[in-house]
């Protein structure tokens, strides 16, 4: 049985890959490629190969019938490598142990693991916060915690700073149980600032934690005192006073 002439050689459909908002692409050295950051943001990360020349093409005077045809190219092959920085409203910034996933779990229904040791969270997790009139959803992001030198990548430093990039608002959670917790909110911003000027200046307030703990009302006060920014006092353990955070 006769086949149709001139016919086209088959035509791959391109394939897309879905990838949520705020994806970075990199080669595999580390270098950026792309940041996808809006609904319809897309990146080509490999072509295909041109198409070859059926027999048809080579037909001449001298062969009216060829009997060979050129291959089509092969199409590129890449290794690439995608990363998600978290986008949230709000980012809870502090150090191990400090109760962000506590809270988080007390305004959310967010499941981070919480354990009484420090670097319980290796993962950001967020939760969504619906507890307004207006039904608005807020994402809140446990940031897992920084310690000293974060800027330096101790302790998987620039892996956690860099979801920080991605919250709108910050809110640095601090131990009220410990001595000087002023000391604590200056250490992170000086860490947020040497990764990235003016990171640590977003709208941004204080969680005052463990208020239910005895020596957290008189540091409360002290911390108050000395900074110039909003200080909110809570317990997330006890679920005490959670009605100020959730009207910052």
């Amino acid at each position: 049985m006769a086949e149709a002439i001139k016919c086209r050689g088959r035509i791959v459909t391109h394939l897309y890959i879905d990838v949520p908002r705020g994806t970075i692409v990199r080669t595999e050295d580390g270098a950026e490629l792309s940041t996808l950051e809006e609904e319809r943001d897309y990146y080509i990360a490999a072509r295909g190969g041109a198409g070859g020349k059926g027999n048809a093409h080579f037909v001449s005077s001298a062969d009216t019938t060829p009997r060979f045809a050129q291959e089509g190219a092969l199409g590129e092959d890449r290794m690439l490598y995608v990363e998600l920085k978290i986008l949230a409203h709000v980012g809870l910034i502090g150090f191990p142990n400090a109760g962000k996933s506590t809270l988080l779990r007390a305004i959310s229904r967010a499941r981070p693991k919480v354990s009484p040791y420090p670097f319980t969270t290796l993962h950001p997790h967020i939760g969504m916060v619906v507890q307004y009139e207006d039904l608005e959803q807020v994402a809140v992001a446990d940031i897992p915690g920084l310690i000293e030198g974060a800027h330096k990548n101790k302790g998987l430093g620039f892996a956690f700073l860099r979801h920080i990039e991605r919250c709108l608002c910050l809110l640095y959670v601090i131990d009220l149980s410990l001595d000087e917790p002023w000391a604590q909110l200056d250490c992170l911003k000086y860490e947020l600032e040497q990764y990235q000027d003016g990171l640590s200046e977003r709208p941004n307030a204080v969680i005052g934690n463990k208020m239910d703990l005895p020596e957290a009302a008189a540091n409360f006060k002290e911390l108050q005192k000395r900074v110039n920014i909003p200080v909110i006092p809570i317990s997330a353990e006890k679920k005490l006073i959670l009605k100020n955070f959730l009207c910052i």
